[in-house]
């Protein structure tokens, strides 16, 4: 893992949102009834390959926390996650009856495993 030292000393690119993304944020934050809220992604240790992906709504920014707003979504990332992240989009598709969902799509992930939720 990268120490919070060391992703200070690197350059990180923000994540980004889709517009797709951005609006579905936007609806499920409406939603919620709180727009103060922003989507956190972080990668967490676990899973097949070593990392996971963890999105949620957060109320509090923390100092360090690299933010990018999209479509009027603020979007914070802690900056262990930051490195790990670097130049990462985040789509969201919609599949009719199939539903819909987000997806990740990171320039750094080298590899991902068979269940979809866990990369290196």
């Amino acid at each position: 893992m990268i120490t919070n030292d060391q992703a200070a000393d690197v350059q990180v690119q923000p994540v980004t949102l889709t517009n797709d993304a951005a609006a579905k944020v936007r609806q499920l934050i409406e939603a919620e009834g709180d727009t103060s809220l922003a989507l956190r992604l972080a990668v967490r240790p676990g899973g097949c390959s070593g990392f996971s992906y963890d999105m949620f709504f957060d109320s509090e920014i923390e100092d360090t926390d690299v933010v990018s707003e999209n479509g009027g979504v603020r979007l914070a990332v802690d900056a262990e996650s930051a490195a790990m992240l670097s130049g990462a989009t985040i789509d969201y598709k919609d599949m009719g009856l199939q539903g819909g969902g987000f997806a990740i799509n990171n320039p750094n992930q080298t590899r991902s495993c068979g269940c979809g939720q866990s990369f290196c």
